[in-house]
């Protein structure tokens, strides 16, 4: 449902709150080693991801990403828009340009349901809930068996 670089985005926001609550500002290696991400790739998310004043960054020998306290409540949504934007909350089930109610694909009005749901599921969750289950062993950011 999101592109690679969202999931990343998302795993590597949780991670960053999960430590920055400890007061820690991470590097991007040791951000994906520890969520298992491509370090090039990852660290291009988190770019503009500072750049768009979700997470905090700073330069030099004790630099690193990390979340503040204007930060501290993000939504779930802010990640997913700030990567994929919206086009997965308006657009068609399967990616068609003229679906609406007058023209239907056939998975329109299912699809409007679980838009709605992940609307909602993404509007109520803050990375901080998130990270809170990750720290307390409730949750994971790595693949199973790794």
């Amino acid at each position: 449902m999101f592109s690679k670089a969202c999931e990343y985005g998302i795993r590597a926001v949780i991670y960053i709150w999960s430590k920055s609550a400890d007061g820690v500002k991470l590097g991007v290696k040791e951000i994906c080693k520890e969520i298992d991400t491509p370090e090039f790739f990852t660290a291009k998310i988190l770019q503009s991801l500072a750049k768009q004043n979700l997470i905090s960054s700073t330069k030099g020998p004790n630099g690193g990403f990390y979340i503040s306290k204007e930060q501290e409540n993000m939504k779930l949504l802010a990640v997913v828009e700030a990567i994929d934007g919206d086009k997965l909350f308006r657009g068609c089930g399967l990616g068609l340009k003229h679906c609406n109610e007058n023209h239907p694909c056939p998975i329109h009005d299912d699809y409007i349901i679980i838009r709605e749901n992940l609307v909602k599921l993404l509007s109520e969750k803050t990375i901080r809930v998130l990270a809170k289950e990750v720290n307390e062993g409730k949750a994971t950011l790595t693949t199973i068996g790794v």
